[in-house]
């Protein structure tokens, strides 16, 4: 049995069997799962159980998976990924842009399940060596990683998990222009490295969030073809 420090994830599926499925197969590997048969069951367990990570089947009776990622997404920033029987390219854009940190396509295998839910729960979680000063950009944006606070324009703004772990590795290597494939190994893990489309999205967040001007980006600057730079603001002007 997983110890009560093991990470908790929330398993939300009208079939019991796939309930079950999941529940082993995440068992041998030593999480805790906990399940949840609708969209309204699911929301409430989430936010009286607090779990590391939320598998969420997209095809529901009543509140589908979307709405409920929506409700979820009003209250926490905890990891959720996607459950469905589709390979639809709009349901996948769709679960991601209401904030989804990753997708499975049914059927899957026990390997795959295991690593993606190990995926994000480790996105969760910020490199253990981070910087504990307040860091000031400039006069618009500040940024506290210790206490994952970012403020815009005086406005103290909220991130979700993997946001701040993409600014983490952006600011850590500002100035420098960061290979996608590098974001995506840091960020995501190794075996997404090929998935742009995930990096795409998260850059447009983290601008829609920290950009005065999103159509004139001022520190997350894009470098065609090859990655992504954060501008430079360890070196300050002499003068």
């Amino acid at each position: 049995m997983p110890s009560e420090d093991a990470k908790l994830v929330l398993v939300v599926d009208d079939e019991p069997r796939m309930i079950n499925f999941i529940r082993m197969n995440l068992e041998l590997e030593s999480f805790r799962v906990v399940s949840a048969e609708n969209g309204l069951e699911a929301v409430k367990r989430a936010r009286e159980l607090l779990p590391d990570c939320v598998l969420l089947d997209v095809m529901m009776p009543e509140m589908d998976g979307f709405e409920t990622l929506r409700a979820i997404r009003e209250e926490s920033s905890t990891p959720v990924i996607m459950l469905t029987a589709r390979s639809d390219e709009d349901d996948k854009v769709r679960g991601l842009n209401l904030g989804a940190d990753d997708y499975i396509t049914k059927p899957f295998s026990p390997r795959e399940l295991v690593s993606r839910v190990k995926a994000v729960v480790r996105r969760s979680e910020l490199p253990s060596q981070v910087d504990k000063a307040p860091i000031r950009v400039d006069e618009h944006l500040q940024v506290d990683f210790n206490r994952r606070e970012v403020i815009v324009g005086g406005t103290t703004v909220k991130l979700r998990p993997t946001e701040w772990r993409l600014l983490y590795h952006l600011m850590q290597n500002a100035g420098w222009v960061v290979p996608h494939e590098t974001l995506l190994s840091k960020v995501w893990g190794w075996e997404y490295r090929d998935e742009t489309q995930y990096l795409r999205l998260y850059i447009t967040y983290l601008r829609q969030k920290i950009e005065p001007d999103m159509q004139h980006p001022r520190y997350i600057m894009t470098e065609r073809g090859t990655g992504y730079r954060f501008v430079d603001y360890k070196t300050k002007p002499k003068g």
